[in-house]
């Protein structure tokens, strides 16, 4: 299983802080949001390619190329300004 967590608006958005699903074989961080968004709403819109989305795998800054595994932390969040 993969274990995805939402933060900030995203979680607002979404509805959940968290969710687990299957994986796909060697599938990206890029076709992860995809497949999520194929959902249907509320994803299709929170993770839109026109929104401006991190991603951290495990705890770390993640690439939209990243692999995902079983067993892994997906965690998306808007980013974030400070002043």
């Amino acid at each position: 299983m993969i274990e995805l967590r939402y933060f900030a608006r995203l979680r607002e958005q979404v509805g959940l802080d968290a969710e687990a699903i299957e994986p796909t074989a060697g599938a990206t961080i890029a076709e992860l949001r995809a497949f999520l968004r194929a959902r249907g709403e509320p994803w299709a819109h929170a993770l839109a390619p026109e929104q401006r989305i991190l991603v951290a795998l495990n705890q770390e800054m993640a690439r939209p190329e990243t692999l995902v595994a079983d067993g892994d932390e997906v965690a998306f969040f808007p980013p974030v300004t400070g002043g």
